[in-house]
Formats: C-alpha cells, structure tokens, sequence
C-alpha cells in the first residue's frame, strides 16, 4: 500500500509537471512594435534628435556640401564635353557639305565642255 501511494503521488506530480501549459491571453501573445520619430530610445534624454533635425544636421555638413559641389563641378565638365563634341560634330559636317559642293562644282564645269552635235 506503502508504494501504491508513493506511486500515485510520483505519478500526480509528474501529470501535472508535464502538462501543457495555458498562455495567458490573447494580449500578451501580441508583440507591438511602436516607430518613433527620434533616432534615440528615450526622447526625453539628453541627445535625442528628431529624424528631420538629424537630415538637416547632416545635409549641413562640410562633407556632404563638398559632395555636392563635387558633383556639380562633373555635371559641368560633362555639360564642356558635350558641347566640344557637338561643335566639331558641326564642323565636320559643314566641312564635308563645302566638299561635297565643291565636287559638284567641279562636275558641273567638267560636262559642258564636251561638245555637244546638233542634227538636224
């Protein structure tokens, strides 16, 4: 009897240690996740920064107006580029019309001096 009422108290605690455990609620199953617009985690510390204020500190940096004034420099040697080669572009085609007429000129002044038989 000793042991059937060991056994029945080992089996009772087992039962219940293994048993499935309940979640709490429906709330604490959901995890919310909240965006705020400050790049620190406490607004309220010292260093807190809003996202707009941080854009503007950093677009007001040496580096990124250096950036800048880089890549406007580019874009006007590009601009320098372009307009050297389309003036040559011109040229060459203007230089190759002169050619052209030239040729024609000289074809034209070359046919009429072969003579020319009229029968009657």
């Amino acid at each position: 009897m000793k042991n059937l009422l060991a056994a029945t108290f080992i089996f009772t605690i087992l039962f219940m240690a293994c048993s499935k455990k309940e979640s709490p609620g429906f709330g604490a199953e959901q995890e919310v996740r909240v965006r705020y617009d400050t790049t620190a985690v406490d607004s309220f510390s010292t260093g807190a920064v809003s996202v707009d204020i941080a854009r503007k500190i950093r677009m007001s940096s040496p580096q990124y107006l250096d950036s800048v004034k880089q890549a406007k420099k580019l874009q006007e040697e590009e601009s320098k580029i372009k307009a050297e080669l389309e003036k040559e572009s011109k040229a060459k085609q203007e230089e190759e019309k002169r050619k052209a007429e030239a040729e024609k000129k000289l074809k034209a002044t070359e046919k009429p001096a072969t003579p020319e038989t009229k029968t009657e």
